[in-house]
């Protein structure tokens, strides 16, 4: 009994030592560094929105509503002028991501960084004014053939020295804003129609979305150059209700100045059939809304008729002139579709300038804008640009009065 048991105890402890001397993973301090299991690729930080999502931003199809103070904006703040001067620099290609500054990397001072996903971008903040110029001869004919020499340009009545000149064809931001209220309802047919063959008869690379409004307006389509989306979104007519135009327009120059490039240029065309009658936003307001360095141009179409067709007219043609645009004021429904033709002629013969103005943009205040053009063989050339602008002066889209 007893030498059987001996052996017994020998095995168990053997069989003891070797259990313990196996390797403990789930208590070794150095567990996970072996057959460590892969990461889920579906797995996402709590809060994070899943990949491909598009953050907050302008709502599609319901309102497109007037923000107060652009509270909803989110500038780039200016990137600190020693920033990184401090940290390691790395000789090691590749390591930093893609498209993303190194420790190295030096920002111009006076610029802002802007990131868009996983690209940034430096954008140099500089103080020149940029102007779009249309000029006619005394026929009311377009003339596309001067050059910066011909021009003159004058700020608050003080000459300005024009630092960049430019006349050719650029890709245009656009955004069609179209009268949906009730009394729209016949006229929209010929309206739609119209306004895809502005777009048909404009630069390949335009951008454009559309907005149709009547007690409010709506962002029917974001920007794109599909025919077929403008369509849709055009054909979205629901004709009822007042006619918002002043809250329209300042939500689509909102719109427009969001854009990653501030300096492209900008066009919005509205469409009405009448006075502005439940708007927020008071004609003044919408007029500061869109004067602003780097606002868009405004054309207007009225189709006007009525009593009250003598305010419409004066507010139609104040957005317009004011942004270096034309108001048009069509007899028939069926000049809409020549006029808007016109219109796309108008906005790829524009020459381009560029000044750095004598009072500094930070001092602020409303500065008045002419433009004149005097060439050989010309008598009397006139040009069509904005009358002025605030400078440094985010949009003013408040709702109040």
């Amino acid at each position: 009994m007893t030498k059987t048991f001996v052996p017994l105890v020998l095995i168990v402890l053997c069989c003891a030592l070797i259990l313990s001397a196996a390797p403990q993973q789930a208590q070794s301090p150095n567990a996970g560094q072996g057959n460590v299991q892969a990461p889920d690729p579906n797995f996402e930080l709590p809060g994070r929105p899943p990949a491909g999502a598009q953050g907050p931003g302008l709502p599609t199809g319901p309102t497109l509503a007037p923000e107060v103070n652009g509270a909803n904006a989110q500038p780039a703040a200016p990137a600190p002028n020693n920033a990184g001067a401090n940290a390691p620099t790395s000789n090691v290609p590749g390591n930093a991501p893609a498209n993303q500054p190194g420790n190295s990397v030096n920002v111009p001072q006076g610029s802002v960084v802007q990131r868009r996903g996983n690209e940034f971008s430096i954008t140099k903040n500089v103080e020149e004014v940029r102007l779009y110029a249309t000029v006619v001869n005394e026929r009311q004919q377009l003339v596309t053939n001067l050059t910066k020499e011909d021009f003159q340009v004058f700020e608050n009545g003080a000459p300005q020295a024009i630092k960049s000149f430019r006349s050719e064809d650029v890709p245009v931001a656009l955004g069609i804003v179209i009268d949906n209220s009730g009394s729209m309802r016949d006229k929209r047919p010929a309206v739609n129609q119209a306004a895809l063959n502005l777009v048909r008869a404009s630069n390949k690379d335009d951008k454009v979305f559309v907005v149709n409004f009547n007690s409010e307006p709506y962002l029917d389509q974001d920007f794109t150059a599909n025919i077929a989306e403008l369509k849709d979104a055009l054909d979205h007519i629901d004709s009822r209700g007042g006619t918002a135009l002043y809250d329209s327009v300042a939500a689509a120059s909102d719109h427009l100045m969001k854009m990653r490039d501030p300096n492209e240029k900008k066009v919005i065309l509205i469409v009405t059939d009448g006075e502005d009658n439940a708007s927020t936003l008071t004609l003044e307001r919408a007029v500061q809304n869109v004067a602003v360095d780097g606002g868009p141009t405004i054309y207007t179409i009225g189709i006007l008729g009525g009593e009250k067709e003598k305010r419409a007219r004066r507010a139609l043609r104040i957005l317009a002139e004011e942004t270096g645009g034309v108001a048009f004021f069509p007899k028939d429904i069926s000049e809409v579709d020549a006029i808007s033709r016109q219109i796309a002629h108008d906005i790829r013969n524009q020459y381009i300038l560029q000044y750095q103005p004598t009072t500094a943009k930070a001092e602020g205040g409303y500065r008045l804008v002419k433009v004149t053009a005097n060439a050989p063989g010309y008598k009397r050339l006139q040009v069509r640009t904005r009358s002025g602008y605030y400078a440094n002066q985010k949009p003013q889209t408040s709702a109040s009065k």
